[in-house]
C-alpha cells in the first residue's frame, strides 16, 4: 500500500512524497503542480493589440512577462493552458491581470472585487494588533 506524506513548512506545501509498494526505504519525489489560478496584478494591463496577429493570455497568473504567456505554466501549472487569440483589428484594450475575468482575456473590472478584498483585510489586521 502506497503512503502519502506532505511536508508543510510557514503554510507552504513544500513537497509530497510516495512509498511505492517494491521498495519499502526509497522514497520518491512527486513534482507539485498547481490547479488555482493565481493574479498576475491588482490593475488591467493596456494593450495595443495589431490586428491578425495571435496572442497568448496568460490564464494561470504565474507569467513574467503578464498579461502574456512565457511558458511558466508548463512547470507550475500545467493543467492551465493560456488563452490563445487573434484581433480582428488593431486597437489598445485592457487586458486582465487579476485572472477573475469572465471576458478573457479582456479586463471586466473584476479586479475591484480583489482591490477592495485587500483594503479589508487591511483594515482588519490593523485593528488585530
Amino acid at each position: 500500500m502506497n503512503t502519502l506524506n506532505v511536508f508543510v513548512r510557514r503554510g507552504i506545501l513544500l513537497g509530497t512524497f510516495t512509498q511505492p509498494q517494491t521498495a519499502a526505504s526509497s522514497m520518491v519525489q512527486r513534482r507539485l503542480e498547481s490547479t488555482e489560478v493565481v493574479a498576475g496584478g491588482r490593475a488591467p494591463f493596456r494593450v495595443k493589440l495589431k490586428s491578425g496577429k495571435r496572442y497568448a493570455w496568460c490564464a494561470c497568473g504565474h507569467s513574467k512577462k503578464q498579461p502574456f504567456c512565457d511558458g511558466t505554466h508548463r512547470a507550475k501549472a500545467p493543467s492551465i493552458e493560456p488563452l490563445r487569440f487573434t484581433p480582428e483589428k488593431d486597437r489598445t484594450v485592457l487586458l486582465c491581470a487579476c485572472k477573475q475575468t469572465k471576458n478573457g482575456p479582456y479586463c471586466d473590472g473584476s479586479h475591484f472585487k480583489l482591490i477592495f478584498n485587500d483594503a479589508v483585510n487591511y483594515v482588519k489586521g490593523v485593528f488585530k494588533r
